[in-house]
């Protein structure tokens, strides 16, 4: 099953500048890493790739050149993520 791609909630332009320098300044697994399940503002998808929180942390992925959006799906929107860390080399 194809998951839908990740989609914001607001618009781009809608996200704080401060947010964005204090995410530039983590390294790409740091980011990675506080978007997995269990952590403190981890990624939250709706099933229609929606993203509700993780907004700041993947515009810097994206911006990074990270695919972030053919990787992470929620199959509910109670907090379960399903995230292919395999995309991503430097995690393992």
């Amino acid at each position: 099953m194809s998951q839908p791609p990740l989609k914001f909630l607001h618009p781009v332009s809608s996200l704080s500048e401060a947010k964005l320098g204090q995410f530039d300044k983590l390294s790409t697994p740091e980011l990675v890493d506080s978007l997995k399940p269990g952590q403190p503002g981890s990624l939250k998808v709706k099933p229609d790739g929606t993203v509700m929180d993780g907004h700041h942390r993947i515009r810097i992925l994206r911006d990074r050149g990270v695919d972030v959006g053919t990787h992470c799906h929620e199959k509910s929107f109670r907090k379960i993520l399903l995230f292919d860390y395999s995309s991503f080399p430097f995690l393992h």
